[in-house]
């Protein structure tokens, strides 16, 4: 949640003389929360009694359950020793705040929405404006909130966004530009240049034309830079005026490439839309992309003398339900979380060291992650069994016969109709399982279904699905898959009668997120 206190935000009158109010506000990406006049000046008790009454039903109310991270700037107030000891007996996790960053709060954009929305209704006096304002706050769509999270870590002018190694520097402004004016353009300064960050940066001229500039980082997998087109296609003045290997640039009038202009009160708004492209990968039974999809629309707001960049980042992410319950009898499918931490380790076999447990549920990853199953025999000691896999498929549901669905293993093996196949993982006696038998493991790339008429990502939840069987080895045949053999033969009959008692088994829910909400 974040949350603002500074004279800049100010509601003010515009009939009768005038006069201001001083607010308190939070929001999360849920919505906007409650909404506060403050009396008289502010000192670290009144902050503390804000929060107690405001900041925790507000919580409650958008129902944001565990996990939500706490937003407020540097100021004196909110770093007193009395407040972080407040917030930690509350056990209230706080994210770290730059310094001399306060203009990347992403409330200033709510306060400015408020602004104008006030403006509109024209109070005649300070009852009247202090009424506006909480009826104004609480209309603002929870989507515009989201989105202000979502974008929040890929600003310009955070650490994260303008990490950009030198070579890769495409400079913004005129060189003599100062620091306070490159970051009014929304751009990043390291004491000598001002350049674009790790964004996708919308500037204004006076003269009337877009400046987009797109970076490959600014979705997770990077984006393919020559899959992105306008509202108006690439026609000629549409295409990119420039590209580097980490950058697109585009310059164009805003009467455009299909941009839509529409009028305000006193403003006129040009607006477009730039998306990019994907492959989709088609099955029998539902189809399915892991390329990154950028959807975003920007507009130039032209009123009187002033200009206004605005960008708005077309994402959604259902929220969550409940995980499934585990798999029937004695066999489990699991997901595994363990993460390389010193240089040199194997991956996979890290990846096995520690697993998601029924609280981790559902859990968050993005497009191409690598998603670690396990799938294990409960409860049995005998080492003359093998546990085999027959096919594993992908559902948006936990019913593992519901439509889409996407085929992961086939008879074991990796399923030769996906760009990305799932790679089986040997399980030896180095793993350090007790019974290495009694375990088999695979890694798909995260993923996300395609609506089959629109190809639209759907951005739907992952369930996994297996079928399992226990296996009694026998002369010519060990159990194990045969998964480039050219023909069906014979050993492979006799492993097919060898396998009893056949298990379904699923995973809990797994979400597809943006990485940015990950610390939201």
């Amino acid at each position: 949640m974040k949350d603002e206190y500074n004279p800049k935000n100010t509601i003010s009158t515009v009939k009768h003389g005038g006069g201001n109010i001083i607010l308190w506000g939070c929001f999360s990406a849920k919505g906007t929360g409650r909404l506060h006049r403050i009396e008289g000046r502010m000192d670290g008790a009144m902050y503390r009694e804000i929060l107690a009454n405001n900041l925790l039903p507000s919580v409650r109310a958008l129902k944001m359950g565990r996990g939500w991270v706490f937003q407020h700037d540097n100021d004196p107030k909110h770093t007193a020793r009395a407040t972080k000891e407040w917030l930690r007996k509350k056990h209230l996790k706080v994210q770290e705040w730059p310094s001399q960053s306060p203009d990347l709060n992403p409330i200033e954009n709510l306060w400015r929405e408020l602004k104008v929305r006030i403006a509109q209704r024209q109070p005649r006096n300070l009852k009247d404006l202090e009424k506006f304002c909480m009826e104004e706050w609480a209309k603002i769509p929870a989507a515009v909130c989201a989105n202000l999270v979502k974008t929040y870590r890929k600003r310009p002018g955070s650490k994260q966004s303008c990490d950009v190694e030198g070579p890769h520097k495409v400079q913004c402004g005129l060189p003599d530009i100062t620091a306070a004016q490159c970051e009014a353009i929304n751009c990043c300064f390291d004491g000598r240049m001002c350049f674009y960050g790790k964004a996708v940066t919308v500037q204004c001229t006076k003269d009337g034309q877009f400046v987009v500039v797109v970076a490959r980082d600014a979705t997770l997998p990077k984006l393919d830079l020559e899959s992105i087109s306008l509202l108006g296609g690439n026609g000629a003045h549409c295409t990119s005026i420039g590209t580097t290997s980490v950058f697109a640039i585009y310059q164009f009038k805003v009467t455009e490439c299909g941009t839509v202009m529409t009028e305000e009160t006193d403003t006129i708004v040009y607006e477009n839309r730039m998306s990019s492209s994907y492959q989709v990968g088609v099955g029998p039974f539902g189809s399915i992309t892991r390329d990154s999809h950028y959807d975003l629309i920007f507009q130039c707001r032209y009123k009187g003398s002033t200009i206004e960049a605005l960008v708005i980042e077309v994402k959604q992410v259902p929220p969550p339900i409940p995980p499934i319950a585990p798999g029937p009898l004695t066999v489990e499918l699991r997901l595994a979380n363990g993460v390389c931490l010193s240089k040199g380790c194997n991956e996979e076999e890290v990846a096995y060291n520690s697993y998601y447990t029924e609280a981790d549920y559902p859990v968050t990853k993005v497009l191409r992650d690598p998603v670690y199953t396990e799938v294990r025999i409960l409860a049995r000691t005998d080492p003359n069994i093998v546990l085999t896999l027959g096919r594993c498929w992908a559902t948006t549901t936990p019913n593992p016969l519901s439509l889409p669905q996407w085929d992961l293993l086939i008879d074991g093996c990796p399923y030769q109709d996906d760009r990305y196949l799932t790679i089986p993982i040997s399980v030896g006696a180095s793993s350090s399982v007790s019974f290495p038998t009694h375990y088999r493991r695979f890694v798909l790339k995260m993923f996300t279904f395609v609506d089959p008429t629109s190809m639209s990502p759907l951005r739907e939840t992952v369930f996994i699905h297996c079928n399992t069987a226990v296996c009694q080895p026998s002369i010519g045949d060990n159990c194990e898959p045969r998964c480039f053999r050219k023909k069906r033969d014979t050993a492979a009959a006799v492993q097919k009668s060898t396998r009893v008692k056949s298990v379904l088994v699923s995973s809990g829910e797994l979400i597809l997120t943006d990485p940015r909400e990950l610390t939201s």
